[in-house]
């Protein structure tokens, strides 16, 4: 049967293609040639426009397409109090050395812990007001800020003690999550790339070539989610969405879920999980038999990354192979990432990303009804 509750069993996982008209503006808006108030009124006008198409299709979670954003992370860590980005060589590349987002890293200035008003609340507001359906709002996992960076996002002389560091960034998510509560948001989505990562020997070694432990991080990561996330309402709903990377079409990481499943399922205390399982990177569906009754998994069976449109046969079978794992009751759909992580978004046609999401719809009600 259908959810009257998130996650929905047609759903997604927030970004979509940016418009040509928002780009364009974005463009004039970076050459000075646009004004700050016409932009807005722009990005406003778009922003209502891919509401009412998300609507269209048949969804009943709505984003605002992460249009206000250059990036899924950046553009929220660095409004953090006390969070800076600056120029810098990634350390984490994709799977094309050719195709790599901007050279932006983060580092602290000072403490964290404070808290003033996240402009992305303003964001969400927006949202709410604007569709009939259930609004949703997506940020970063606080793993985020350390996973890429480490010490170097860390001065020893702000935090001489990561647990410390580790306790504020709990704290200070989690001043941002009753922000969102109090504007009304009952859907809230975190975007935790780095458990995922974890589960690829070479981004394993990559954290301990800098001298850390990856078999410490994911409990350390599950510590700070349910910090961030622990005085919520009753009503809310959080969500995680685990990827491998999703740029210009390009991944960072492979390795199936096994090394973190049961800590992700039975530590982490969010609702429901936003899964990517569009190809054999992600590996088996065998990590689902640690999911408790009460929790959900959205399986990203249809692919962001290309145009071409899968077969609806082919997505009931993979449906039925997650069965032998897990309830069908305690299964939605969706595609396995955004398909716009950054304003550049993913090799595709926007009239391919909406016949996709359309398609999840209609598969959702010929499977649950």
């Amino acid at each position: 049967m259908q959810r009257t509750k998130p996650p929905f069993r047609a759903d997604h996982v927030g970004s979509l293609l940016r418009s040509a008209a928002l780009k364009d503006a974005r463009d004039k808006r970076a050459s000075g040639t646009l004004s700050a108030e016409a932009f807005k009124e722009i990005e406003d006008r778009e922003v209502e426009g891919v509401i009412k198409k998300q609507e269209a299709v048949g969804l009943k979670s709505i984003t605002d397409g992460e249009y206000r954003r250059i990036s899924w992370n950046i553009d929220f860590l660095e409004q953090l109090d006390n969070v800076e980005s600056y120029a810098g060589e990634r350390k984490v590349k994709f799977s094309t050395s050719g195709a790599q987002p901007r050279q932006v890293l983060l580092r602290l200035t000072g403490k964290l812990g404070g808290y003033t008003p996240h402009p992305m609340i303003e964001h969400f507001k927006f949202l709410k007001a604007h569709t009939r359906q259930t609004p949703k709002m997506t940020i970063p996992s606080p793993s985020s800020l350390h996973f890429r960076y480490g010490r170097d996002a860390v001065p020893e002389s702000i935090y001489p003690n990561m647990e410390d560091f580790y306790r504020d960034l709990g704290q200070s998510y989690s001043k941002v999550v009753a922000g969102f509560a109090q504007a009304g948001c009952r859907y809230l989505q975190l975007d935790e790339v780095n458990l995922t990562y974890l589960c690829d020997p070479s981004l394993r070694q990559f954290i301990i070539d800098r001298g850390e432990d990856p078999a410490m991080l994911p409990a350390t990561y599950a510590k700070m989610i349910n910090a961030a996330i622990a005085g919520i309402p009753s009503d809310m709903t959080i969500t995680m969405h685990l990827c491998r990377g999703n740029f210009r079409s390009n991944f960072v990481a492979s390795g199936g879920y096994e090394p973190v499943a049961e800590l992700l399922f039975n530590t982490i205390n969010v609702h429901g999980y936003f899964m990517e399982y569009d190809s054999e990177r992600a590996g088996g569906f065998e990590p689902l038999r640690f999911v408790p009754k009460d929790k959900t998994v959205v399986l990203g069976l249809v692919t962001s990354k290309t145009g071409t449109l899968e077969s609806k046969d082919a997505i009931r079978r993979r449906i039925e192979e997650a069965t032998k794992f897990i309830p069908l009751d305690q299964l939605c759909l969706s595609p396995q990432c955004g398909f716009a992580s950054t304003e550049e978004g993913n090799v595709l046609a926007e009239d391919e990303q909406w016949a996709k999401l359309r398609m999840i719809v209609e598969l959702a009600e010929e499977v649950w009804g």
